[in-house]
């Protein structure tokens, strides 16, 4: 199983950016789907997160309000809408699968694409 995360790049702070993931040899609307990041010199953290059926959503307080998940399970597509970034939101970001409707762990995880926000 592997997924594939995509959509990173060199943005100003303001802008906008779109991630994508999606996922070979796994169902993404059979699993939670969720959003991570990790920035130089610090642990990998939750961003945001939505059940396989879209009712319900999870955010870190730090991009609420900024950033909003989605997917399209016909399409095996997870997106994560990134905008008013900040240069703190740089990172490299992950897409991972969680098996369970709520609580579990994340089971598959992407390769990660690079955030840089600059000032």
């Amino acid at each position: 199983v592997q997924l594939q995360a995509s959509g990173g790049g060199l943005v100003q702070a303001g802008g906008s950016l779109r991630l994508s993931c999606t996922a070979s040899e796994l169902t993404v609307g059979s699993y939670r789907m969720g959003w991570f990041r990790q920035a130089p010199g610090k642990e990998r953290e939750f961003v945001a997160s939505i059940t396989w059926d879209s009712i319900s959503t999870n955010y870190a307080d730090s991009v609420k309000g900024r950033f909003t998940i989605s997917r399209d399970n016909a399409k095996n597509m997870v997106y994560l809408q990134m905008n008013s970034l900040k240069p703190e939101d740089t990172a490299i970001y992950y897409c991972g699968a969680n098996p369970t409707y709520s609580g579990g762990s994340y089971k598959y995880w992407g390769q990660g694409t690079q955030v840089t926000v600059s000032s």
